[in-house]
């Protein structure tokens, strides 16, 4: 009996303990597990508010510790360095003064974020210039998420700083709001303002909010799961990691397949943040909309990660001039904040030119309605045989930024590039098309989905929103059971996580 017990307690500690070959996330068993166990005593605590906000922070603080270990310790750090800043700021009436303290918070977090992610990549820039072992360092752990949460706390100060918001009264408020669990790995990236009004309000779960809940997970363990893994796994991966084996039209579908591969799993974390959000009470912005839709550069950019987009925006190009210095400066600074935006994504050259890319798309779509007048920002208003013009133009633009994105060298996107210029080949495409028959089924249904109108989209969701709570309860389990159909036998991590 004894010894069974001990064997229990072992197995707990293992599940508890951190393990860095599998980090807790939102589409593995033991997160539901977990959760479920939260969710109760969660449900026990709503009314009790001082209560419930230290429960979330400690559940947020271990859930952050099984994806990163000790390093959960940096975001204290962050969460204790801005909110005395921010106190520093609203404290003191000279403009100079607020500007040095927020120049602190500003250098303190993108110092922190530089450490970790990209030391790495400039000592492999300064040995591969001056010689191998020139700089003799370990390679340096990069914490999961750790960009999201310094995007995050960056702009409590500046909004402090700005006037658009009053700083926390409480410290635990303030790292409630930094470490909120659901979206602390992998975004959306939040803003104070939206958020912490909410935080000490009733918790106030409708039917209508726990059904769209449901419906939000289904559709994120959908995309991730059935379509995102699968068709990566048996199709994409193979195609990237060894291009010159197969045809152009099968590099095409690979690029096509991972344009979808990146969406299904980035909008489907999206998608489970911001209903396990709101099964706790939460609402949190959109922060996908159906990006594959755009007729502009600059649509997309309105539709694809939202939070990110606005945040480079209102917090990036609005502070480098945005378009208020000329034309030239404009170009400029869209050039530059892409360029920004992509080495965010990671500290690689292929991120720097996936966003050098879109930053000159940019550019050049402004540059266009500055010559057109009836050029439509959005592309909402065009004639429909124009926006389907300017929809192929975009499309195969963002295709090209991900093969960028994807390719782990630039030998890879060169040889894709050319198997698709000079090895077409299309009388094999029904061959292809049989002997990857689920991989093409999926990847016709993920578009299918995408595409849907937005009415009938709705409609749906309303309607999963407004029926009963078994069927809703039903509806859940009949997708867990197809996701344990098709998942592959370990845990695949989302894309996002690296970042």
């Amino acid at each position: 009996m004894n010894q069974q017990l001990t064997e229990i307690l072992s197995r707990i500690e293992e599940l508890l303990r951190y393990d860095s070959t599998a980090p807790l996330i939102f589409n593995s068993g033991l997160f539901l597990f977990l959760f479920v166990a939260f969710l109760a005593l969660y449900i026990l605590l709503r009314r009790t508010t001082t209560l419930r906000i230290l429960y979330v922070v400690a559940f947020s603080l271990f859930f952050y510790y099984k994806s990163s270990g000790i390093y959960f310790l940096l975001l204290v750090f962050a969460a204790v360095s801005d909110y005395l800043i921010s106190h520093a700021i609203a404290r003191t009436d000279d403009t100079r003064t607020k500007k040095r303290w927020v120049a602190a918070s500003v250098a303190i977090n993108l110092g922190m974020l530089g450490y970790f992610k990209y030391t790495n990549f400039f000592v492999e820039i300064a040995n591969s210039i001056v010689g191998a072992g020139f700089l003799d360092f370990q390679n340096i752990f990069l914490p999961v998420g750790i960009s999201f949460f310094v995007f995050q706390s960056m702009s409590y100060t500046i909004d402090v700083y700005r006037g658009a918001i009053k700083p926390l009264d409480r410290w635990i408020d303030y790292i409630f709001y930094l470490s909120f669990f659901p979206q602390l790995v992998a975004g959306p990236i939040v803003r104070a303002k939206d958020f912490i009004p909410q935080i000490r309000k009733p918790v106030e779960v409708t039917q209508r909010m726990f059904g769209m809940a449901i419906g939000l997970i289904i559709i994120g363990l959908i995309k991730k799961v059935i379509i995102s893994d699968y068709i990566s796994l048996n199709f994409v991966d193979r195609i990237f990691d060894e291009p010159g084996l197969y045809s152009g039209f099968e590099c095409l579908m690979g690029i096509y397949g991972y344009a979808l591969q990146i969406y299904c799993d980035f909008s489907g974390y999206s998608d489970m943040a911001i209903g396990i959000a709101l099964l706790l009470g939460f609402r949190f912005p959109k922060n996908f909309d159906a990006p594959y839709k755009s007729a502009t550069i600059t649509e997309f950019w309105r539709r694809w990660h939202i939070s990110l987009s606005s945040w480079l925006r209102d917090y990036l190009y609005i502070s480098l001039g945005g378009n208020r210095k000329g034309k030239l400066r404009t170009y400029l600074n869209l050039l530059l904040t892409m360029v920004l935006g992509g080495l965010w994504h990671g500290a690689a050259v292929r991120f720097v030119l996936w966003g050098a890319l879109h930053g000159v798309a940019l550019a050049v779509h402004k540059m266009w309605m500055a010559i057109i007048p009836w050029a439509k920002p959005k592309g909402e208003d065009m004639n429909p045989v124009v926006r389907l013009f300017g929809w192929f133009i975009t499309f195969n633009v963002v295709c090209l930024g991900w093969l960028l994105f994807r390719a782990e060298d630039m030998q890879t996107v060169q040889l894709m590039l050319h198997q698709i210029a000079y090895n077409f080949n299309p009388a094999i495409i029904p061959q292809v098309v049989e002997g990857y028959k689920a991989v093409m089924g999926l990847i016709v249904l993920g578009y299918v989905m995408h595409f849907i109108p937005k009415k009938i989209d709705e409609d749906m969701m309303a309607k999963v929103g407004s029926a009963g709570f078994w069927w809703q309860v039903a509806l859940l389990a009949v997708t867990a059971w197809c996701v344990m159909q098709v998942k592959s036998s370990d845990i695949q991590p989302f894309i996002y996580f690296q970042f």
